[in-house]
């Protein structure tokens, strides 16, 4: 662990830009919540990227305290701590039972249980300047979980050929943090925060060039279908209800054979006539009901 440069500029400077670009990043969910506190209701949200985001921010400020040089890294993740508990907050008091029982199970269990052993083994067990090691390590061992979780968001593009799931701008302003950071790490010699940032540079940049790829071929699939742009998610639900309207139309066709079939034989017969054309705007309305 070098001493902290403070000649050099690049310190402050990635430093500071760090902070404003993950400042950006704590707020990308916000249009998230607006929408489950003016529905009340967390619908299919889950609570586990906040409450991680919220554990690690809360590592890295136990990190940050062994270093007095540290202080742009103490700003950021204070302020992380703070809109991450929001979130938290939000989602709790919107959230189904089960689901608020299960995300306050959650919380206890990684942020109250899983910091306060961290704490007290690095303080008890650990001494002098091995705390710093050991407490810095199991930031980068976290981090690079956290880095690493983005796969199974590639992983779906990959298999649904569709990029709804994986914007670009999240990506972009995740792999400018992790550039930031790299480059603070570096300037001021800090490798726990240097190498964690290395992997996150790397699936930043995966993702987006998957993006790239991917958007491309939704591209190539609607104007080949002779559709205006739009994703494969558009696209699968115009077929299904191309799909529906041709089986409404076969609903009707056979069922008005029936019904002239039953005219033919008796004329005067209009209780089964109206109990037939009954019995298709049923199954008509059932139809609809499971598409």
């Amino acid at each position: 662990m070098a001493l902290f440069d403070t000649h050099h500029p690049g310190v402050f400077a990635f430093g500071l830009l760090g902070n404003i670009i993950s400042f950006i990043v704590f707020l990308a969910p916000v249009p998230t919540f607006m929408r489950i506190c003016k529905k009340k209701s967390t619908e299919g949200f889950q609570s586990v990227p906040y409450v991680v985001a919220l554990f690690s921010a809360m590592l890295w400020l136990y990190y940050a305290s062994f270093n007095s040089n540290e202080t742009l890294l103490i700003t950021i993740n204070s302020v992380g701590c703070l809109i991450e508990t929001l979130y938290i907050a939000i989602f709790i008091v919107f959230a189904p039972k089960q689901i608020r029982v299960s995300t306050l199970r959650f919380v206890l269990l990684l942020n109250f249980g899983g910091f306060c052993i961290i704490l007290l083994v690095t303080h008890f067990l650990v001494h002098g300047s091995n705390q710093v090691k050991v407490v810095g390590w199991i930031c980068v061992a976290f981090s690079v979980s956290v880095f690493a979780a983005p796969l199974t968001i590639m992983r779906l593009v990959i298999r649904t050929k569709s990029v709804e799931f994986m914007p670009f701008s999240l990506s972009f302003f995740l792999t400018l943090s992790a550039i930031t950071w790299l480059l603070y790490g570096v300037f001021l010699k800090d490798i726990y925060v240097a190498l964690p940032n290395v992997l996150g540079f790397i699936f930043g940049v995966a993702q987006m060039i998957l993006y790239l790829i991917y958007r491309k071929y939704e591209i190539a699939i609607a104007k080949e279908m002779k559709l205006p742009e739009q994703t494969t998610v558009d696209i699968v639900m115009k077929q299904k209800q191309d799909s529906s309207v041709e089986a409404i139309e076969v609903i009707i066709k056979t069922n008005i054979e029936e019904i002239e079939l039953s005219n033919g034989n008796n004329n005067n017969d209009n209780d089964k006539h109206n109990h037939k054309t009954l019995e298709v705007s049923h199954q008509i309305t059932d139809h609809l009901n499971h598409v």
